[in-house]
């Protein structure tokens, strides 16, 4: 049921606040103690990150994808490398892997033992990735929890989940949506959502465009 292809590696790294994340957090104290900036822009700026800068990069891989078998085949056999050449790699080197949603299976990912997520293509990773609740019953429950995000999946569906590691992790590839044909890769970039790769949503309907 669980794609947990690392179970027991090392995870010290990503315990901490990434180094990035790190600095938007001491920044953040620093303008919001001295009265420069409202708390409230602040999350409008790393709701831009979390939901729209960020996730463009996946988007991309996705659409290209979906657009060319080609590109389709090299992201299952080898993600690390087919991310790479659309100029996206992760900072610490980590591994990426593509998963496939299709008509039987539906894939989930989470990172069980801290908050591990593919930064160079998602960006900033959503709260609710980091919490505990989250880390413990998408791996228990995991239909439960994508009912809560309003994904309710045919009862014959598989759904796989796949713990993320320091060194491997997942971008989930969700199906394209019916009514996309001839679309170009940026027009289909525009209806995958962040939520669609990390398995707790699926792309956007054409008609959402």
């Amino acid at each position: 049921m669980s794609g947990h292809a690392h179970d027991h590696h090392d995870h010290h790294h990503d315990n901490h606040l990434d180094p990035m994340d790190a600095r938007v957090r001491a920044l953040e104290t620093i303008l919001t103690r001295k009265g420069l900036v409202d708390p409230a822009a602040i999350d409008a700026i790393v709701e831009t990150y979390e939901t729209k800068v960020g996730p463009r990069n996946g988007a991309a891989v996705v659409a290209k994808a979906w657009a060319d078998p080609t590109y389709a085949d090299c992201l299952k056999r080898d993600a690390t490398a087919a991310i790479a050449e659309l100029g996206f790699t992760g900072r610490q080197g980590e591994h990426m892997q593509a998963v496939f949603n299709t008509p039987d299976t539906h894939n989930l990912v989470v990172c069980t033992l801290c908050s591990c997520y593919p930064w160079s293509v998602l960006g900033l990773p959503p709260v609710w990735y980091k919490s505990p609740p989250y880390r413990s019953r998408a791996v228990i429950d995991p239909r439960g929890v994508l009912a809560e995000f309003g994904l309710a999946l045919d009862p014959q569906t598989l759904v796989r989940v796949w713990d993320s590691t320091a060194e491997l992790r997942y971008l989930v590839v969700p199906m394209r949506p019916q009514g996309t044909e001839g679309w170009s890769e940026d027009r289909l970039a525009g209806l995958v959502t962040r939520d669609s790769m990390i398995g707790t949503g699926v792309a956007a309907a054409p008609e959402a465009a």
